[in-house]
């Protein structure tokens, strides 16, 4: 068991097991359809603080999804579901693909592939990014746009991880039905 994260601001101790409770609980309520001033009366927080954790959180932008992942076991189940879905992007690799794709390059050449890689991402709306938390960091350092992570867990990580197809195809459906109902709230409103 891991210890508590305790954070000292001012001469307040603030627990972050304790604040991610209360979010999740938030975020449970809301899903389950209490409204944000009932959620907020239950536990005892300001309507407002609702809304703005709801903003927060949102996965707002529109139509381009990609997907990477490494270092996964089952590349080929998720590369199928990609396909099915499809996804103008998606990069799935294992731990070996990983370290080939490192190894047989010169450093320029790697660094211009990663660069190239960026600039191709920011051509899409929100990128979901199957990996450990380095990376996921790295990723929102380098990218503007809405990043879902899906966390394999701490850095590094020296094998392949399973990740349960499911997983995907719950965030991918969850992404595309935000995404269609944000296309159909917008033909309604401008009349189409």
């Amino acid at each position: 068991m891991q210890p508590e994260r305790v954070y000292r601001v001012g001469d307040k101790m603030i627990s972050l097991g304790k604040a991610t409770r209360v979010v999740e609980r938030v975020l449970e309520l809301r899903e389950k359809g209490v409204s944000q001033q009932e959620t907020a009366k239950r536990l005892h927080l300001d309507r407002s603080f609702v809304s703005r954790l709801e903003a927060i959180g949102e996965i707002r932008k529109g139509n381009r999804v990609a997907v990477i992942g490494f270092p996964l076991e089952n590349t080929g189940d998720l590369s199928d579901i990609c396909h099915s879905y499809g996804l103008d992007f998606y990069l799935l690799l294992n731990n070996r693909d990983r370290w080939e794709m490192v190894r047989d390059q010169q450093a320029l050449d790697f660094f211009n592939r990663m660069f190239d890689l960026v600039a191709r991402l920011r051509e899409f709306d929100t990128l979901i990014m199957i990996t450990s938390e380095r990376w996921h960091h790295l990723a929102e350092a380098l990218l503007d746009i809405q990043i879902i992570y899906i966390n394999l867990g701490p850095t590094p990580i020296r094998e392949d991880r399973y990740l349960d197809p499911q997983q995907l195809k719950n965030t991918l459906d969850l992404v595309i039905a935000k995404q269609r109902k944000e296309n159909n709230k917008l033909e309604t409103d401008s009349g189409n």
